[in-house]
Order: structure tokens, then C-alpha cells, then sequence
């Protein structure tokens, strides 16, 4: 729950050693977590859960429908209807107002649970440079942040030895402060707990284009090869070292549950954790995640050798995978299908459907991306996405389809788009 909310000291700027709730805020956020309490209770959760699980154990079922919109969020839960004022309390109550629209109004799967995570505050050192970023700003509670472009700072390759692994310091002061105090607010409602997502991917190409910058990449296949396979390793050990640390030092949470996985699907399973977990969470206890989206410029013979062949080592370690998110897959498949014990693949709005269809069949999950342009608009076409999303089902039609809806910057400011898309998804789900 709230998987999307992983923020960061040093990139996201919240002073949580400030975190304060007074007794205005604390009656509003206890307002807020009754009514997620309320829906968390209700009957369809449970079957939604079973959804989930059957889902993602490659079972026949109707796709599960999942929408988040991301960047329209600020179109849906507007500056006026925030009513705390520290910057932690307005996270949290942003938060909960999240959770309510989801049970309430959006009309997807997603699993409203009565649970509340508070992440550890923490600082990470990054891997000794950093890109200059222009543009782009993010409030401290809100993902609102527009465009921006970088300086990447691995201007030479003889300037590599500046580069060491990142390292992790966790405040535990602050993070106990900050998760009693959410326990004193609300813990009689919602269980508090401390759970963080600590990576999204462990893909490593995002970390490759900061430090060296999208078009050095690519002029780098030929003309610094050597050089550019010695950063690959230096990235590669280095998330490596990280999970490490991570998994040694009992900071892991199980992912088989109400936690987003990949770039779409939740992570409902009864086959994490192994079945010699001992309680203390292993990363072959979890799901992972890889993609590479940042290098579809790369060919596929490219791809496995500057790219893939350094996520491998890392993929193996999770107990199921999954790959991909906004690049099309199927010019990669060949490569990408030797992920070990993959479950969930990505097609994006630019893969070939057809061709997807044919590679995953039932042996996958076929996680079917609908564009999000349709939703950018004051008033959609109904007509339009019923018949594509339609059209994507019928091809999918032996596969363990699921229909994600993400990736969205505006709604057109009309918050009823997500929910009649959500509506229209769920009619052709349940039509095939």
C-alpha cells in the first residue's frame, strides 16, 4: 500500500525531522483512515485479492483492470481540498485522499488495504557524481514536476575512478519519530507499518543515462566499448553491494501482496515467499523488476551486450521477475526470455501486439498498456478506446492478459476520465 510514495530525503526534500501532526490535522487525517478502514472491510477486497493471486499464478482469469494516474492526481485531489498544513501531514493526507478516490470512485482491482507504511527516512550517496538537472521541479508531497533535461557528469571516461558504489544511511531516530507518531494519529485505525520500497527497477540503464547521458551512450557502443562495459560492471556490483546490505540487514519487505511489481500489476502470490522463509525477507523471496527502456536505440544483439548480460546477475536473485515497461519488447524477446523464472512482461502501447501474443501465450502474464493519450483530453472517446482496447483483447485472447493504465501527465482536468475509462475497461475485460 502507498508503494508509490517512497520519498526520498535527499530528492524529494521532506523535512521529516519537522514531521508534526496537530490536533486540526490529526482529526482530518483520522477522518481519512475511518473511510479507508471502512473500504478495506468490504467483501470485494478479498475477491479482488483472489483475482490477483489466480492472476499471477497464470489461471484463467478475466484480465485485472489497474489504473494510476500518476501526474493527473493533481487534477483529481486539488490544493483545495488539502487541509493540513506540515509537509508530512499533507503527504499522509494525500495519501489516504488516494486510497479513498481508489475504493470509491476509480472502479479498478486495486486492493484497498487497512494498513498504512511509513518508509525509512534515509539519505543514499549516489555513485559519486550526479547529473545537473534543468526543469522538472516536484513539490514535496506531490508529483507534479514538469519536463527537464541533464548535464550528465561522466563528461570523459578517464574520469571513471570518481565513480564508487552508492551508500545507504538510514536515520533511525527520524524514522522512529516519524512512524510513532503515524502510529499515535492513527494506528487505532489503520496497522502502521514500516515497509519502503527501496528500487523501482534494478535495471540499471537509468543510473547508465545520468552518468553518461543518452546520446554518449550510444556513440559509446563504438567508440568506447571497453570503457563503457567497465561502467556496466561498476553499476552492476555496485546494485549488487546495495541489495546486499539491503538483504543483510533485514530492510526488505515481502512484495507478494498489495505492493505494486514491475511497471503495472500487483504482486499477489502464494508462491513468495519460499517455502523455507524463516521471516526474515531474502530477495529470493520477493518479486524484481529490470527494463531498459532508456536504450531502445540499442539493437538487440547491442542490448544483450552492454545491457543485458549485467541485469542477469541481479534478476536472479528474485524469486519471479519481471521485465520491460515503455520499450517494445518484442524486437527483444530472443534475450529477454532468459530471465530467470519470469512471470510478468510488459507490452507497451509501442510493441507489436501480435507478436507479443505469440511469444507469451499462457506462460507469462501479458501486461497490455493501453496508451494513456486517450485519457489527456477534457472529453475522451469512448468509442475509440472501447474498440482499440477491443482490438488488443481479441489478439491477447489465449493469453493471462492484464490491462495497466499508467504513464499519465494530464486527465484534461477532468478527474470522470479515469473513472469512465476504468468502466469501459472493465465491459470488454469481462466480454472475451
Amino acid at each position: 500500500m502507498f508503494e508509490h510514495l517512497n520519498i526520498r530525503v535527499n530528492d524529494r526534500n521532506i523535512n521529516y525531522k519537522n514531521a508534526s501532526v496537530s490536533p486540526k490535522e490529526r482529526q482530518v487525517l483520522r477522518e481519512l483512515a475511518s473511510r479507508v478502514a471502512e473500504l478495506a472491510a468490504r467483501p470485494e477486497q478479498e475477491e479482488k485479492k483472489k483475482l490477483w493471486r489466480l492472476h499471477n499464478a497464470l489461471q484463467p482469469t478475466r484480465p485485472p483492470i489497474f489504473c494510476d494516474p500518476e501526474n493527473g492526481w493533481n487534477e483529481i485531489i486539488t490544493e483545495d481540498q488539502m487541509q493540513c498544513e506540515n509537509e508530512v501531514a499533507r503527504l499522509w493526507e494525500i495519501t489516504l485522499r488516494k486510497e479513498i478516490f481508489w475504493g470509491e470512485s476509480m472502479g479498478d482491482d486495486r486492493v484497498i488495504e487497512p494498513y498504512f507504511n511509513v518508509p525509512h527516512v534515509y539519505t543514499e550517496s549516489g555513485w559519486g557524481m550526479r547529473e545537473t538537472r534543468m526543469g522538472g521541479e516536484m513539490s514535496v508531497y506531490r508529483l507534479d514536476g514538469g519536463s527537464y533535461r541533464w548535464e550528465a557528469p561522466l563528461k570523459d571516461y578517464k574520469d571513471l575512478d570518481k565513480i564508487h558504489f552508492p551508500e545507504i544511511t538510514i536515520d533511525f531516530e527520524t524514522t522512529e519519530k516519524v512512524f510513532q507518531l503515524a502510529q499515535e494519529t492513527f494506528g487505532d485505525i489503520l496497522k502502521v507499518r514500516l515497509r519502503t520500497i527501496w528500487w523501482w527497477s534494478v535495471g540499471l540503464t537509468d543510473d547508465l543515462v545520468y552518468l553518461r547521458g543518452m546520446e554518449n551512450i550510444l556513440y559509446d557502443v563504438y567508440d568506447h566499448p571497453e570503457e563503457l562495459h567497465k561502467l556496466m560492471t561498476i553499476l552492476r556490483d555496485g546494485t549488487m553491494a546495495k541489495l546486499d546490505y539491503l538483504e543483510k540487514n533485514g530492510l526488505l519487505s515481502l512484495n507478494n501482496d498489495g505492493t505494486f511489481v514491475g511497471s503495472g500489476g500487483y504482486g499477489w502470490s502464494d508462491e513468495l515467499p519460499q517455502k523455507d522463509f524463516d521471516g526474515k525477507v531474502r530477495l529470493v523471496d520477493m518479486w524484481g523488476m529490470g527494463e531498459s527502456q532508456v536504450t531502445v536505440g540499442l539493437s538487440p544483439q547491442m542490448f544483450e551486450e552492454f545491457v543485458f548480460q549485467y541485469q542477469l546477475p541481479i534478476l536472479e536473485r528474485f524469486g519471479l521477475n519481471c521485465y520491460g515497461c515503455c520499450e517494445p519488447l518484442d524486437v527483444r524477446w530472443k534475450v529477454v526470455k532468459n530471465v530467470p523464472r519470469l512471470r510478468r512482461v510488459s507490452v507497451s502501447p509501442w510493441a507489436n501486439l501480435q507478436a507479443m501474443a505469440e511469444y507469451l501465450q499462457d506462460k507469462y502474464i501479458y501486461s497490455l498498456k493501453p496508451s494513456p493519450a486517450v485519457l489527456a483530453t477534457p472529453t475522451i472517446d469512448e468509442d475509440y478506446i472501447r474498440k482499440t482496447l477491443r482490438e488488443a483483447l481479441q489478439i491477447a485472447r489465449n493469453c493471462r492478459v492484464e490491462i495497466i493504465m499508467k504513464d499519465n501527465h494530464t486527465l484534461g482536468n477532468n478527474p470522470e476520465n479515469v473513472i469512465r475509462w476504468c468502466r469501459i475497461a472493465r465491459e470488454e475485460a469481462e466480454a472475451i
